[in-house]
């Protein structure tokens, strides 16, 4: 007899139906593919067979695991080992084809894996780390791994089966892992030994650390310009690089010859910013175009230098690939649709059995005239007349930007009769490197500019009550919710803030060595060398003048905006009695687990509710 299902509302139904994530497949085993799916509850690694159709759970930790990848050869699939959302760990590995047995297998690792496996140590040797890239080898015995730490910097180590890990790169700065070439002999580094963490600069070197090539847009001022890897070309023996460049204001791709110097210049007549990868025989990419908050794609020849569609719904596309049969596969969502990975074919690739997430509302695209120029909002709005309680969603980054993609806590709102507005402010990407550069020395207050130009235009228009207006956000959005409420407090009648910066000096110095890097250039220094930039950007300062009722929510292993800074705003709250609630969980930077997901989602509804006298669920 089938158990009956629990009569779960909308918003809690798109949170616990199952998805899953665009499948990474081996590159000499395209039938064996990794993916990440939360059908238990909690988003773990799943491994693929499709000769077969057998899919397998690989890892099963309680706090979740989504870092991993299969190895060139379909034989071993890595997975990153942390400590409850730390982000500090080891990588470790199983078999692709584990037994799957009766009987739950345990690793070595933390927490116990998939049915019948056993994992090992995939670098013995190398000490505990945050990530820093990883690239496999083709020979399946060859790893070059990317580490950061707070004492060593970053370091690069080329890793072979049987031996010990050798390192071939060291600095203080950022730097890590782009990509292997086919034949495993070049390595491609991403570093910002210039000091600019917002813009790296390239390095090509051989498996002894010997440099190859380099390649550095970085030229000072207000003119620093950013490369990123993209990938060698799939060739045993070419030595084409696809590299990620800024150099006409937007990301956009060329393949630069390591071995030559020569750079082909793609010159792709796109708006916004441009992506790219290999076709599997090298003789094509296939290209993602975002622009406005939407994405399609395109196949780009590179003899005929011809850009053919590659027809796909209007909406986001977070992930595509192309399989060596020339199809490609990509992972498809829109604000009112649930994602769906899709082929070129008309199939949908991976579908996971059990509940369909609901759909919610479409998006309509709000341009503002801000202070820096055209501000570009996505609103949704529910059922009935306005004006209507509004939360202002922020998004985080700063670096990303919203977009027309299926997201369950904007759409839980919309259920309870909010309009939600996500505000693409300066610093986001998506609207041209000026656009994303902005942020420099006036962090958050250049921002809140932006999102109080589209506030504005929310009250006048009639979509916002003034008296039930949210501003919300996690990570970086939740630092700017409360700095909003500090600098801004006769704007918000209401705050949410999850994993926030909240106390910006003692957040640079608990925080990992990546985003103190990050942090020295969006601010110009240290927190010691320009203490009036730290000041005039940290929520601490504000704190007394915060009026609104806020929530707080963090995670105790946060390693990115770590608790003890959190602590201290919050000391400052309870200190003059002011409105607050605090809910701490045992996960880092966010959770990886649906309940607590929804626990969290449900506590700030009810917060909102309590606070604005708004009724409760209405869908």
């Amino acid at each position: 007899m089938t158990a009956e299902m629990p009569n779960w509302p909308d918003w809690e139904k798109r949170f616990r139906a199952p998805r899953v994530s665009l499948p990474e497949w081996a590159e000499d085993a395209p039938d064996r593919s990794l993916f990440v799916s939360n059908a238990t509850g909690t988003y773990e690694l799943y491994a693929w067979d499709r000769a077969t159709g057998e899919q397998r759970q690989v890892t099963d930790r309680p706090n979740g695991t989504t870092d991993g990848a299969v190895s060139p050869d379909g034989q071993w699939i890595w997975w990153f080992s942390d400590t409850d959302g730390d982000e500090f760990g080891v990588w470790m590995r199983q078999p692709f084809a584990a037994d799957t047995g009766q009987g739950q297998g345990q690793g070595q690792g933390e927490g116990a894996t998939g049915a019948g496996a056993v994992d090992e140590p995939a670098a013995p040797g190398l000490e505990p780390s945050y990530p820093a890239g990883l690239a496999l080898g083709r020979d399946g015995r060859t790893a070059v791994v990317g580490r950061s730490t707070d004492e060593d910097g970053s370091t690069i180590h080329v890793v072979r089966a049987g031996e010990k890990p050798v390192e071939i790169y060291r600095h203080r700065e950022s730097a890590g892992v782009g990509d292997l070439s086919y034949d495993g002999t070049l390595i491609a580094v991403e570093h910002t030994e210039h000091g600019d963490a917002m813009h790296s600069a390239l390095r090509v070197v051989r498996l002894d650390g010997g440099t190859v090539a380099e390649l550095d847009d970085s030229k000072g001022g207000v003119e620093e310009l950013g490369l990123e890897v993209l990938g060698f070309a799939p060739v045993e023996g070419d030595t084409r690089l696809l590299v990620g460049h800024q150099r006409r204001g937007r990301w956009e791709p060329m393949v630069w010859d390591v071995a030559t110097g020569e750079e082909l210049d793609l010159a792709l007549e796109l708006p916004g910013d441009v992506g790219a990868e290999w076709y599997p025989d090298g003789s094509a990419l296939l290209v993602v175009h975002s622009f406005e908050a939407r994405s399609e794609l395109f196949r780009f020849d590179l003899a005929e230098r011809e850009l053919i569609e590659v027809p796909t719904p209007k909406g986001s596309v977070s992930g595509a690939t192309a399989r060596p049969d020339g199809t490609v596969e990509y992972l498809w969502s829109s604000a009112a649709e649930p994602p769906q990975v899709r082929s070129t074919t008309g199939a949908v690739v991976l579908d996971p059995p059990g509940m369909k997430a609901p759909g919610s509302v479409p998006v309509e695209d709000v341009w503002v005239e801000g202070p820096g120029g055209r501000v570009h909002a996505l609103v949704q709005r529910p059922a009935g007349a306005g004006p209507f309680p509004t939360i202002f969603e922020i998004h985080g980054g700063p670096t990303w930007h919203d977009s027309d993609a299926f997201a369950a806590g904007p759409a839980a709102w919309v259920d309870h009769g909010y309009a939600v507005v996500r505000v693409n402010y300066r610093g986001s990407t998506g609207y041209g490197r000026e656009w994303t550069d902005a942020l420099k020395h006036r962090v958050g207050l250049i921002e809140l500019e932006d999102i109080a130009a589209v506030r504005e235009w929310a009250v006048s228009s009639g979509l916002a009550d003034p008296a039930k207006l949210v501003l919300s956000g996690g990570s970086w959005g939740g630092y700017l919710t409360l700095l909003g409420l500090g600098t801004q407090p006769d704007f918000w009648s209401l705050g949410l803030s999850a994993v926030p910066v909240a106390d910006y000096v003692t957040a640079y110095h608990d925080e990992m060595e990546a985003l103190k890097s990050m942090d020295r250039t969006l601010m110009g220094g240290t927190p010691e060398e320009v203490p009036e930039r730290y000041e005039a950007s940290s929520p601490l300062t504000y704190v007394d003048r915060v009026r609104a009722p806020l929530y707080i929510s963090a995670g105790v292993n946060d390693p990115r905006c770590p608790i003890r800074q959190v602590e201290n705003y919050v000391d400052r709250l309870a200190a003059r009695d002011a409105v607050h609630e605090v809910y701490r969980y045992d996960a880092g930077h966010g959770s990886l687990v649906v309940e607590e997901r929804i626990k969290q989602v449900r506590l700030e509804l009810d917060f909102a509710t309590r606070h604005l006298g708004v009724s409760p669920y209405r869908a």
